[in-house]
């Protein structure tokens, strides 16, 4: 079955970096576009940053860009999320996000999230 595993959250003071790992398995990893997403406390998920299979299109939120990277190993079946001169109101759960279609029929597949806090 579909497995997200995200790791390396945690609580760093703004203007610092973590980098957020996710371990995916079940699937065909080198043919699906990944994507993080984030939700900060009592405010709605949003897409924070999106690759594609070959890594040739990637997307970024507005108020990260500049600030995180994307990027994946298909060699690992890993993505992962360098987040850079982090802010406050980078603080949220962060999840890894995959979107299968099999028999015509897609799924969204969600990791269990990693927590991001930001505060001095």
């Amino acid at each position: 079955q579909v497995q997200l595993v995200e790791s390396g959250g945690g609580l760093v003071q703004p203007g610092r970096s973590l980098r957020l790992s996710c371990a995916a398995s079940g699937f065909t990893f080198v043919t699906e576009p990944m994507r993080w997403y984030r939700r900060p406390p009592g405010k709605a998920r949003e897409l924070v940053a999106s690759i594609s299979s070959t890594n040739s299109a990637n997307y970024y939120v507005d108020s990260v860009k500049g600030r995180f990277t994307i990027t994946r190993d298909n060699d690992k079946n890993t993505v992962h999320l360098q987040m850079n001169n982090l802010k406050p109101d980078d603080t949220a759960m962060y999840y890894c996000n995959t979107y299968i279609v099999s028999w015509g029929t897609g799924t969204d597949y969600w990791g269990q999230g990693t927590q991001v806090t930001v505060s001095s």
